[in-house]
């Protein structure tokens, strides 16, 4: 009898040992895997301390869904050379890269279990101009990247992936050359980290595939309202065309006057106008076509397109982390209070004068800051003429669609994305002369030539060019002859050969073609019907606003 009843607590005795002897187990799994990746370090202080730094380099909490293994990021350029534009590494896609950084403006490393690279706000933030060719750049955070090259850094890293060389053997013999992995460390890029990287970059490559179908973004620009339908949203691909070029962030405080703006505490998820107070043409509103309702909205909605998660098989982390939501405020006060630079050049102070005075009569309703007038408010497309495309591309449907998925299912609180009227924002013109090129898309390449009549534009010219054109407000954008001369493709009848000067070398620049879909330079005729000298003086007068707003004397 003792036997028998001893029986059950035996074997729950054993059961027992099973147990603990599994917790025991479990305890250093757990750590491993923890320490191996999950284990958080922040960014080093001088990143984290300097709101600038922390713009143009930190973390906007990516890395965890999104980010690429340190190593594996670092060695691609150097196995896959071939399949860069030019010389440089990821420098060769335009990317503004400080001396004596290890990463490109726009990458954000961080440890998260193993040291990774996401991307952050400034990869289409960050600009860089040069006075002289033989200058090294100055690199400006907030300013549209107007030499990034995007389109073509996704593609370099789907065509490495395409590529059979990409695996352990080379990738690990890359990595040797440069840094010795610990065991474990190379085990889990052997047997993970490389196998899933490479099947995740043949994944993102897919469902970059509508993009063929287009023209290319070229750099400066990408397709802002097609990625959001066609990624984040799995919409269908409709055909639309929606090239934009990176805008500028500074003084966005400008961009919202009391009694102009959507309610900043309703997170509707659609955004009807009718029921608010305001008259939607005098609205202020925020991306190029007034697409959102607060520019705290396409902070967020900006910032969770650079993370999309990998698809590992397993659930993908939460992006809406406690500092996620710290970053979108640092952000957000960041650029609601930076200012633009000021123009490094000299200027015709007499001729600045006058433009003054043609400002306020041509310009100053649609683009003076401060006002009661139509700056921030959605211009419509009869009345400014410009290539339709962006504007048409985005969708009530689409609106409310991405509404719902960031504010429902991923639980951020923001104002809605909106569909006003088809037409384009008129900006505030902070920073103007570190902008170009101009117009919604980057169709015409320097301010003067946009006071020139659209068929007097030119119809191609090169983007990517850091070089300020000194005399036209803008960057250098066109090839020269044997003499020096800009070569222009312009009708006989267009007198101003003169609106875009500076060389682009040979190997240089992207060809931008003005007859390509989503690509027109019609459109924006204020000050068009003014004299040459006239023209003249408004450039010299729109050089010199930063300095005016920042207290300086014309």
């Amino acid at each position: 009898m003792n036997k028998t009843g001893d029986k059950p607590k035996t074997w729950k005795r054993k059961l027992l040992y099973v147990v603990v002897a599994l917790l025991i187990l479990a305890i250093p799994v757990g750590i491993f895997a923890w320490y191996n990746f999950f284990r958080q370090l922040p960014q080093p202080a001088w990143i984290t301390d300097n709101p600038e730094m922390n713009f143009l380099y930190g973390s906007i909490g990516g890395e965890a869904s999104a980010g690429f293994p340190y190593w594996i990021m670092i060695v691609l350029p150097r196995i896959f050379g071939e399949y860069l534009p030019g010389p440089g590494g990821y420098a060769a896609f335009g990317l503004p890269w400080e001396e004596g950084q290890e990463l490109p403006v726009g990458f954000s490393k961080k440890t998260v279990g193993f040291e990774r690279v996401g991307f952050n706000c400034a990869i289409c933030h960050a600009t860089q101009y040069r006075i002289t060719e033989e200058e090294t750049p100055t690199i400006v955070a907030g300013g549209g990247s107007h030499t990034t090259d995007v389109q073509g850094l996704l593609e370099f890293l789907s065509r490495c992936a395409q590529d059979e060389r990409f695996n352990a053997d080379n990738i690990l013999h890359e990595i040797d050359l440069t840094y010795r992995l610990s065991f474990t460390e190379r085990a889990i890029y052997k047997y993970l980290l490389i196998p899933l990287v490479r099947d995740v970059l043949l994944q993102q490559g897919q469902s970059w595939a509508w993009t063929k179908d287009r023209p290319r973004w070229g750099p400066g620009r990408d397709a802002p309202m097609n990625l959001t339908k066609f990624i984040l949203l799995e919409m269908p691909d409709d055909g639309s065309v929606d090239h934009t070029d990176f805008p500028s962030l500074w003084n966005l405080k400008t961009r919202v006057q009391a009694g102009r703006v959507w309610p900043e505490d309703d997170y509707s998820l659609t955004a009807d106008f009718s029921k608010l107070d305001i008259p939607l043409e005098h609205m202020m509103l925020m991306n190029l076509a007034g697409d959102t309702t607060s520019y705290r909205s396409v902070i967020i909605d900006s910032a969770l397109g650079l993370q999309p998660p990998m698809d590992t098989g397993l659930p993908p982390p939460d992006p809406i982390t406690p500092f996620f939501r710290q970053r979108m405020a640092e952000i957000e006060d960041w650029i609601l209070n930076t200012p633009a630079p000021e123009y490094p050049l000299d200027y015709d102070h007499a001729l600045a004068s006058q433009g003054a005075g043609l400002f306020e009569a041509h310009c100053a309703n649609c683009h003076e800051s401060g006002r009661d007038n139509r700056m921030g408010t959605v211009i419509p497309l009869a009345e400014i003429g410009t290539d339709p495309a962006r504007a048409q591309s985005w969708t009530r449907e689409a609106a409310d669609r991405a509404n719902e998925k960031v504010v429902v299912e991923l639980g951020m609180e923001r104002t809605p994305m909106s569909k006003p009227y088809d037409g384009y924002v008129a900006l505030q013109l902070d920073g103007l002369w570190l902008r170009a090129p101009y117009l919604h898309n980057g169709s015409v390449p320097t301010v003067r030539a946009l006071l020139e009549a659209p068929e007097c534009r030119p119809s191609s010219f090169y983007r990517g060019y850091d070089l300020l054109d000194a005399q036209n407000l803008g960057f250098a954008a066109l090839r020269c002859d044997a003499q020096g001369q800009t070569v222009y493709d312009l009708p006989e009848h267009c007198t101003a050969r003169s609106a875009v000067s500076g060389c682009v070398p040979e190997l240089k620049g992207w060809r931008y073609d003005t007859r390509e879909a989503g690509n027109s330079a019609a459109g924006h005729l204020w000050g068009t019907e003014l004299a040459a000298q006239e023209k003249d003086a408004l450039v010299e007068y729109l050089k010199q606003r930063d300095k005016r707003t920042a207290g300086g004397a014309p």
